[in-house]
């Protein structure tokens, strides 16, 4: 194992893990049929591809948009949220699980998460449910599904509308059905980073025909199925995708099966190999989850136990060139957009006058979210598409540094 290559010695690795995105012949001839055509908006490739993906994730419905962010919006609006109303949604996720709320008008209510998954809590979630409680918004935070069969037991027993953000969970199936179409309605990204990817992107799946057609026609001006084109039925926005969008996504969605389970066995492979590192705490698994996309492998590391600061650990990690990072720095609700006073007219989102209660973010605390933004390790997807010998050199890596940590200790 020898010294660090922090401080000079020989990295564990001489060569890069695979590159995102990857693309090939399909994106290609896809993109060219549409190029050539000349039909370029919002047309057959889109279609092919809502169906496609839908069927991919077990939903009888799929509506696709600009990107995830807009996936959320039309899916809290489709559900019926209105102005002033409660949205509960976890503080360890993407800005956009809670600023799609403030989007509709609607009040963002965070509730803490689950320490070893990093989803939302079902048992915190249920203790900030009030009678302005509309919705709850579980993510499938890395590609793990939520705990669903607890968020549905919430959402009949309170009249509650699930909105699934799974915009991490590409292939994700929860009881062998795809995430997304476990509630009322689930979004997904295709932004640049995730899983499966035409630079940006979004789609909202339902096996719900009334909020599918509410869906698409707020996603396409406020326009009525099979109605003439300039009459406008709902106050809708253009959020439609292109059909280069949809041609890359077509390409990138033929290897997404292979790759998900790629990434799975990899995954399967570093827990295994893990579970019992001192100081490294991995993600148990739930036998509910019958097949796991993983847009990131997240471990959380224990500093007690390591005796050295997570940012070193980390830095000594890149050193090995074992590309790793810290995740999210802070909850959403320390964020300045939530911590900051309104002044001015009072107006929705953040003061907003059909709420009528206290909006104040600065009290809010939850300490699973804090306590995971201090431990979390994060290992994007694309390494997860090495070989299993690949995978050996990131546990070689934490050995070495475990092993070598007294020389990050006294700086050698």
């Amino acid at each position: 194992m020898g010294k660090l290559a922090i401080y000079g010695g020989r990295p564990v690795r001489d060569k890069p893990f695979p590159t995102w995105p990857i693309f090939g012949e399909e994106e290609r001839r896809n993109l060219l049929e549409v190029f050539e055509s000349g039909k370029w908006w919002y047309g057959e490739k889109v279609k092919e591809f809502e169906e496609k993906f839908a069927l991919f994730q077990d939903a009888k419905y799929g509506i696709s948009c600009t990107n995830g962010t807009a996936a959320l919006e039309i899916g809290l609006i489709s559900c019926g949220v209105k102005p002033g109303e409660e949205v509960i949604v976890p503080p360890y996720t993407f800005i956009a699980t809670a600023s799609s709320v403030l989007k509709v008008n609607a009040i963002p209510v965070f509730a803490d998460i689950d320490i070893k998954t990093g989803n939302l809590d079902p048992k915190d979630t249920e203790r900030k449910i009030t009678e302005k409680t509309k919705a709850i918004i579980p993510v499938h935070f890395a590609g793990l599904p939520a705990d669903m069969d607890a968020f549905l037991f919430l959402a009949e027993k309170y009249n509650l509308k699930i909105i699934e953000d799974a915009c991490h969970s590409w292939g994700s199936k929860w009881k062998n059905k795809g995430t997304g179409a476990l509630g009322d309605c689930g979004a997904f990204s295709f932004q640049m980073s995730k899983n499966i990817t035409s630079g940006e992107g979004g789609i909202l799946l339902t096996d719900n025909k009334e909020i599918e057609e509410i869906a698409r026609s707020y996603s396409n001006c406020g326009r009525g199925k099979d109605k003439p084109w300039y009459y406008h039925y709902i106050l809708g926005d253009n959020l439609r995708m292109t059909e280069l969008q949809a041609a890359i996504l077509l390409g990138q969605l033929t290897r997404l099966e292979e790759q998900t389970i790629k990434r799975e066995e990899n995954a399967k492979y570093l827990d295994k190999n893990l579970k019992d590192f001192e100081g490294i705490e991995i993600v148990p698994r739930d036998n509910r989850v019958t097949r796991r996309s993983y847009h990131l492998y997240m471990f959380r590391f224990i500093k007690e136990k390591w005796e050295i600061e997570r940012e070193v650990f980390i830095k000594a990690l890149n050193a090995e060139r074992i590309p790793v990072s810290s995740g999210y720095p802070i909850p959403l609700y320390k964020n300045p957009l939530f911590q900051k006073k309104v002044k001015g007219p009072e107006g929705c989102p953040i003061s907003c006058p059909y709420y009528r209660k206290k909006i104040d973010y600065s009290e809010v605390y939850c300490p699973n979210a804090e306590r995971l933004c201090e431990e979390a390790v994060w290992i994007s997807h694309s390494v997860l598409l090495a070989e299993k010998e690949d995978m050996r050199d990131i546990i070689n890596a934490i050995e070495k540094i475990y092993k070598n940590r007294e020389q990050l200790k006294i700086g050698i």
